[in-house]
């Protein structure tokens, strides 16, 4: 991955996306392509379960990562960063339920577009993991459909602006751009 570069990182639940995003970061500090690691966590505590899992990703984080919470403004955050730095943002798809649930629908376009326009401007080099959506049967209820629909424009957006992008399936990947 060189600076400047976008990287997108596709999988299912409990697919291995964050750990190969981490690893895949890990590698870019350890051979001097990036000085400095920065994990931009974009889940909100609102109960216990994801309490405990926050707790868990800050236990088995190490020093290295600067460790941003930020379940909203994304691009704000990421033009903080220079081409020394890689920043993960893990993942897009909690911040769409953000933003589906609690924000309205031109609030989020504009977010999205906002971080179009950053992804493709910022010097950092960026891994950002989402969740791919559009393999299972179509939901009943419409704001499900509506999460689907919206999550996959969102990962074609971000594929179009990203050099490369890795599906991940039972930790494997599989290279498609």
């Amino acid at each position: 991955m060189t600076q400047n570069n976008i990287h997108l990182i596709l999988g299912g639940a409990r697919s291995g996306k964050s750990s190969f995003a981490e690893q895949t970061a890990l590698d870019l500090y350890t051979s001097g392509t990036v000085s400095k690691l920065v994990y931009i966590a974009t889940a909100e505590i609102k109960d216990a379960e994801m309490a405990e899992r926050v707790l868990h990703h800050r236990a088995t984080r190490d020093k290295r990562w600067q460790v941003i919470e930020e379940s909203w403004h994304l691009a704000d955050t990421l033009q903080k960063f220079g081409g020394d730095t890689c920043v993960l943002i893990d993942c897009l798809t909690l911040w769409l339920t953000h933003g589906l649930c609690e924000k309205s629908e031109p609030e989020l376009q504009v977010q999205k577009q906002r971080l179009l326009e950053a992804l493709q401007h910022t010097r950092a080099s960026v891994l950002l993991v989402s969740n791919e959506v559009g393999h299972g049967i179509v939901p009943l209820g419409e704001l499900s459909r509506v999460f689907v629909d919206q999550s996959g424009w969102l990962n074609q957006d971000i594929a179009k602006v990203a050099q490369r992008v890795d599906f991940i399936m039972a930790g494997c990947p599989l290279r498609i751009k």
